[in-house]
């Protein structure tokens, strides 16, 4: 039988969290796959994914229109995964999350090959965080330059090289207490990192309607407080939780932005994000825009926490019960 769909897949940013499952559900399909990325020489652990030759790493910055536009040529399907969590040195959110991405969308629209954009629930240009600012602006550029692109929102992304649950896993091995930023009342809707990636992948196939906002949440609604118990419960620790109001969170996240040479646990940025929950809405529930909408169906915190945070238990895999 002919293969309908595209043949190769260039993917911006497929080395990171999310590129890794995506460019394993798409070598399992049998696509060519370029892994756009600043320093390819560091993609190389993305090879053994695929066949020889399967998978193959490109040079691109975003920040560079020729780069981009060298690793769009000749591509049949485009994926943009690239984003940051905070600024560093040029790499700042307008650089990478609006200019770099009108600059990937401006290439496929001179090549002639559909997009697939991630973007995240809370896109607003208005939003008083500039992560949610540019990715909305990001988002509201990309529909005038490539109106039939897919833009795909996840909520928190979780999965065994995620920034979130591992992060306050971490902490608990040497804090007596976890910091509940705002009260802890912030919802999230938890998706697990593999099912993002069929997601993508099934718009790389073909198999969705394209030219829609898709909103990926977990299967459930929880808050920031009962994300952090059940992660206490998985490590089989016992922790306080200090409750940090919005304005100490913002001062402690200016104050540990200004620390040099290291990742800031918290940035200023990140809590103003914190403020509004991270839920799929009502108007994508209802259109069919979701996980459950495209055929996925999402796997549960339950069914996949205790896989990968298991080492942050007092014996790691030794301890009583962990799993084998």
């Amino acid at each position: 039988m002919t293969r309908k769909s595209p043949k190769v897949v260039t993917v911006f940013g497929g080395s990171g969290f999310v590129g890794r499952h995506l460019v394993q559900a798409l070598a399992r399909r049998g696509y060519y796959i370029r892994v756009a990325v600043r320093r390819p020489d560091l993609a190389g652990f993305l090879q053994p994914l695929g066949n020889v030759g399967q998978i193959v790493g490109v040079q691109a910055n975003l920040r560079n229109r020729a780069s981009v536009d060298r690793a769009v040529a000749g591509s049949d399907h485009v994926v943009n995964l690239v984003g940051i969590l905070f600024p560093k040195g040029a790499n700042t959110f307008d650089s990478i999350q609006d200019f770099g991405a009108c600059a990937v969308a401006e290439a496929c629209r001179a090549a002639g090959v559909p997009l697939t954009h991630m973007s995240a629930i809370g896109a607003d240009p208005e939003s008083e965080s500039d992560y949610a600012r540019t990715k909305g602006l990001a988002e509201q550029a990309i529909r005038e330059i490539l109106p039939e692109t897919t833009i795909m929102r996840p909520s928190v992304i979780f999965g065994p090289e995620d920034e979130f649950f591992n992060k306050f896993a971490d902490m608990a091995r040497f804090s007596p207490f976890l910091p509940l930023i705002g009260g802890g009342e912030t919802k999230f809707q938890p998706v697990y990192v593999v099912d993002v990636a069929e997601a993508f992948a099934r718009d790389v196939d073909g198999a969705i309607q394209r030219g829609k906002t898709w909103e990926l949440g977990g299967a459930e609604v929880l808050t920031f407080k009962e994300c952090l118990d059940y992660m206490l419960e998985v490590i089989r620790r016992q922790r306080f939780y200090a409750n940090i109001p919005w304005p100490v969170a913002g001062v402690m996240g200016r104050l540990m932005s200004l620390v040099p040479l290291i990742d800031p646990m918290l940035t200023y940025d990140q809590v103003q994000l914190l403020k509004g929950d991270t839920i799929v809405s009502d108007a994508a529930i209802a259109e069919g825009r979701t996980l459950e909408g495209m055929g996925v169906v999402p796997a549960t915190i339950e069914s996949v926490l205790p896989s990968y945070l298991v080492r942050f238990r007092p014996a790691g895999q030794f301890t009583r019960g962990a799993p084998v």
